[in-house]
């Protein structure tokens, strides 16, 4: 299995300098910083820049790319019981 991250979401997490996480969400796959949903040991990490990508291992199993579109507003993650 591989899953492949565009440039996009490298430049991002490489701007903000910190880890992100997909995760399950109320709607689907949500990218989130690690200090909205902590990673886990089954995780699937992936290197980006000094920084790391983890994929919860459910959400691997669907995804075969990680793209921007994933990224979860952070004005809707208080409506979402997964946060």
């Amino acid at each position: 299995m591989e899953i492949t991250v565009d440039d996009d979401v490298k430049r991002l997490i490489m701007s903000e300098g910190r880890d992100y996480r997909i995760c399950t969400s109320c709607t689907g796959p949500a990218l989130v910083p690690t200090t909205v949903k902590r990673p886990k040991e089954s995780d699937i990490r992936i290197p980006i820049g000094n920084n790391v990508l983890y994929i919860s291992i459910i959400q691997a199993r669907y995804i075969r790319k990680v793209t921007l579109d994933m990224v979860y507003n952070s004005d809707d993650i208080g409506s979402c019981f997964a946060f």
